[in-house]
C-alpha cells in the first residue's frame, strides 16, 4: 500500500507540474511560438533558445510548452466529456434492462468493433481537419468504455442489499441511482478516466501527425514530429523534444492509474462484457 501510495504521489506531482508549465507557457517562453526566423533553421540548442529552432527557425521551448497546453486541453475536454456522457447513458441501461440496455450494448459493440484511432481518423476527415473536430471525434468514440463500465458497475450492484432496503423504503429509481450508485462507480471511473486521458493525448497526437489535428501555426506535439521527421539525422532536437514530452506526459498519467487501481482496489466487473 505505500508504494503505491508514493507511487500515486510521485504520479501527480510530476503531472501537476507538467500542468503548471503548460499553463504558464506565456511566461516561461516569452518567445512567440509562431513567430519565424528564417536566418536560424534548424538551429540546435543555444543560450537564447534553449532546445533549440525548428524548420522556420521558431523557438522550440515555446513550441513544445505551448504544445502541452494543447495536449492538457485535449485529454481534459475529452476525459470529462466521455466520462459525462457513457456514466449517464451506461449506468441508466444497466439499471433500465430490456430492450433499452439491449439497444445501447448493440450501439456499443458497433463502435468498439472499429478500431479506436481508425475511427477517429475517418470521422476527422469528413468533419475537417482541426482541433475541435478531434475533440469531437475522440468524444464520440471515447463514451464507450466509461458506459460499459458503469453498465458492468450498476449490474453488479443493483441487487445488493442497500439498494433493496432504499426501494422498500420508497426511493424513485432516479434517487437511487443518483444518491446510492453512482457513489459506487467514482473509483473504477477515476482508473479509467487516469488512463483515458492518456490515451485522449496519444490520440490527438497521432491525428495531428497526419494531418488532420491542430493546423499551422497552432503548436501540437504531434505536428512538431510531423515536421522534425525529415531531419532525423541533422536536426535530431526537433523529434526528440515533443517525443520525451510525450512519453512523460503519458507515462505518468499510466503510473497514477496503475497506482489509483492498487490503492482503490479497482477490478473488473465480471460482467462488463455481457
Amino acid at each position: 500500500m505505500k508504494r503505491g501510495a508514493g507511487r500515486i504521489r510521485a504520479a501527480a506531482a510530476l503531472l501537476a507540474a507538467l500542468a503548471c508549465v503548460a499553463l504558464a507557457a506565456p511566461w516561461l517562453a516569452p518567445d512567440d511560438p509562431a513567430r519565424q526566423d528564417l536566418g536560424a533553421t534548424l538551429a540546435p540548442p543555444s543560450h537564447a533558445h534553449p532546445l533549440g529552432q525548428d524548420t522556420l527557425g521558431r523557438d522550440l521551448l515555446a513550441r513544445v510548452l505551448h504544445g502541452g497546453r494543447v495536449s492538457l486541453v485535449v485529454g481534459v475536454a475529452t476525459v470529462t466529456s466521455s466520462l459525462l456522457l457513457g456514466t449517464a447513458i451506461g449506468a441508466v441501461a444497466g439499471w433500465s434492462g430490456g430492450w433499452l440496455d439491449e439497444l445501447v450494448m448493440r450501439l456499443v459493440d458497433v463502435l468498439l468493433a472499429f478500431p479506436g484511432l481508425l475511427l477517429a481518423i475517418a470521422l476527422t476527415a469528413v468533419l475537417g481537419a482541426s482541433l475541435r473536430n478531434v475533440l469531437l471525434a475522440l468524444c464520440l468514440i471515447g463514451w464507450t468504455g466509461y458506459a460499459r463500465l458503469a453498465r458492468g458497475e450498476v449490474l453488479r450492484l443493483r441487487g445488493r442489499e442497500f439498494v433493496e432496503a432504499a426501494r422498500a423504503l420508497g426511493a424513485s429509481d432516479r434517487r437511487i441511482l443518483w444518491r446510492h450508485l453512482l457513489p459506487s462507480l467514482t473509483a473504477p471511473l477515476l482508473v479509467q478516466a487516469t488512463f483515458g486521458m492518456a490515451g485522449a493525448i496519444v490520440a490527438e497526437a497521432s491525428l495531428s501527425f497526419l494531418g488532420l489535428g491542430a493546423q499551422p501555426p497552432t503548436a501540437s506535439w504531434g505536428t512538431m514530429l510531423n515536421d522534425g521527421r525529415a531531419f532525423l539525422l541533422i536536426a535530431p532536437h526537433l523529434t526528440i523534444v515533443p517525443g520525451v514530452a510525450i512519453m512523460v506526459t503519458v507515462l505518468a498519467l499510466n503510473f497514477l492509474g496503475e497506482g489509483l487501481r492498487d490503492r482503490l482496489d479497482v477490478r473488473p466487473p465480471t460482467d462488463l462484457w455481457r
